[in-house]
């Protein structure tokens, strides 16, 4: 009976053995453009066709990858991005830490997912600096496809929170203060270039 027990073990050692052996783990640089969406998203990308500039940002970081087929790829990057209102751009600075888990589909290809962790650094909202922010801390989800060939890679990405994080300023219109609220966890699509070193 022990013997029944113990071959399958001895098979299931050499799988995660030969399995372990084929991981691809490193880390490395990455970095590329942001687009945020105000309100609804589409409605939001249809308005800004006419000036793309206005929503858009960039960030820069590192990354690690641990695994090959099934994959574990958390990322530190500096974000810095604008989104235009009516009143105004509202501009972040924030530090992102999204911890995706990835499949490989086909070839080069995968998809992916997972949580993503925001902490503001900074925030201005034309030339008024945004001190009634909810909170610093936030976090989302995010899940795109990638292309991976050797060291290269780029992904495309949606990502929104998992709630709205409302910042509160106060503005004069005609004499009358008027209270506004932003959302700094606004719907993003990401476009991603990574390079593993």
């Amino acid at each position: 009976m022990k013997q029944l027990i113990l071959i399958p073990l001895f098979f299931l050692a050499i799988g995660l053995t030969s399995l372990n052996a084929q991981s691809q783990t490193g880390f490395g640089l990455t970095g590329g453009l942001n687009y945020n969406g105000n309100g609804d998203y589409f409605a939001s990308i249809e308005d800004n066709a006419q000036h793309p500039d206005k929503n858009m940002g960039y960030h820069i970081g590192v990354f690690g990858r641990i695994g090959n087929r099934i994959y574990v790829k958390p990322s530190l990057v500096y974000t810095n991005t604008k989104s235009g209102y009516d009143d105004g751009d509202l501009k972040l600075q924030k530090l992102d830490m999204p911890v995706n888990v990835g499949l490989k589909i086909i070839g080069p290809l995968s998809i992916f997912a997972g949580p993503s962790f925001q902490y503001i650094l900074d925030s201005e909202f034309d030339g008024i600096s945004l001190k009634n922010i909810e909170n610093d801390f936030s976090a989302g989800f995010n899940f795109g496809v990638g292309l991976n060939i050797k060291k290269i890679g780029v992904e495309l990405k949606y990502e929104r929170g998992f709630s709205k994080n409302e910042a509160t300023f106060i503005g004069n219109n005609l004499g009358e203060d008027v209270v506004s609220r932003i959302d700094t966890r606004p719907e993003q699509l990401i476009l991603s270039f990574s390079l593993l070193l």
